[in-house]
């Protein structure tokens, strides 16, 4: 048996908060004008928020109110100082990435991946966390012992083809009032077992707030930058990931669009070979429409590309098709960008 570990971090954990905060400007910006060129980040910590990146819209956006919302939807004290740095997109970037030219926003590779672990086309340890974040955050708002920040990882046992057959250590670190705390560590095992027995999946050992206690959090207990949690936001280990982030980019980013192509691609080669796994790697050069390369990796082998993949990956291609200037991409930020 192999031991491999995931991990997620729940929607209120700092760096998790500014990523939806910078989709949540980005969603205003793009509702009021889709042609909207935005790499916005954003760091909270000790009584204050720092927005800055690059916009250049047309559109005015209110961005205390968006911030604001953000910060009391996660159960978060609303009351920081917002400090507005944003500045607009370099002219050099535009001549390669506009409307007319439709290249791409950066050079980069981008990763996509599936399996036939379950029906999300996910491994089984990333949709059981997937679950338990969910389950937390609906959770918190019933209970008023749990606080928004917290953590959970899976350190499980894989067979030789990398199907999770049991769980090793199942830890959570937890934002709570410590006043609780038998009742709250009961109420998250009872959870976990809930989830896990939909797979059966068996858990050995709970490792909860491991310290022994976790009740300041948020962003009077640790900072947050937007794009710390790549790995989180895409497949939790079990799959390489590109350099760039999602969160705050506009889907002219190929680091955010092109990575949710790769995902399609990944899970309709899956099905179409009657695959196991399959990983697809999409590279693209500044300013240049079509990719690079694409690469699809299987458990079977390597895959030739359709020659048509080329044309369809083209920046302008993935936004129309997957229709990336009418989504909400806030909720893509809460619990994973692969979901489904």
């Amino acid at each position: 048996m192999i031991l491999y570990t995931n991990e997620i971090v729940f929607r209120g954990h700092p760096d998790k908060v500014c990523d939806q905060i910078s989709d949540a400007l980005l969603d205003s910006y793009l509702k009021k004008d889709k042609h909207s060129r935005c790499g916005i980040e954003v760091m909270g910590g000790k009584g204050k928020i720092f927005i800055t990146g690059e916009v250049t819209s047309k559109a005015f956006i209110d961005m205390n109110s968006i911030v604001r919302r953000v910060l009391n939807d996660v159960g978060y004290d609303t009351d920081y100082e917002i400090i507005d740095n944003l500045g607009k997109q370099s002219p050099d970037i535009a001549l390669g990435t506009n409307d007319k030219i439709g290249g791409a926003g950066d050079q980069g590779m981008m990763f996509g991946y599936a399996c036939d672990d379950t029906k999300e086309l996910l491994p089984t340890a990333v949709v059981i966390l997937q679950r338990l974040s969910k389950w937390y955050d609906k959770e918190r708002l019933k209970c008023p012992y749990l606080k928004s920040d917290g953590k959970a990882q899976i350190t499980g046992y894989y067979d030789e083809n990398m199907k999770l057959k049991k769980i090793k250590y199942f830890t959570i670190s937890y934002q709570n009032d410590e006043k609780n705390r038998d009742y709250t560590d009961k109420l998250i095992k009872d959870a976990c077992l809930n989830i896990c027995k939909d797979y059966d999946i068996e858990i050995e050992e709970f490792l909860i707030n491991p310290t022994g206690r976790f009740e300041i959090g948020g962003f009077e207990g640790d900072s947050g930058l937007t794009g710390r949690k790549i790995v989180v936001d895409s497949y939790q280990s079990f799959c390489p990931v590109g350099g760039g982030a999602f969160s705050g980019k506009d889907p002219t980013k190929v680091d955010r669009s092109a990575a949710y192509k790769a995902r399609l691609i990944a899970k309709e080669y899956l099905k179409r070979h009657d695959l196991s796994w399959c990983r697809v790697i999409i590279s693209y050069a500044i300013g240049i429409d079509k990719p690079l390369s694409i690469y699809i990796d299987s458990d079977k082998g390597y895959i030739e590309p359709d020659e048509a993949l080329y044309l369809e990956c083209t920046p302008k291609n993935i936004i129309k098709d997957l229709d990336l200037l009418n989504i909400c991409y806030e909720e893509k930020a809460r619990f994973g960008h692969f979901q489904d």
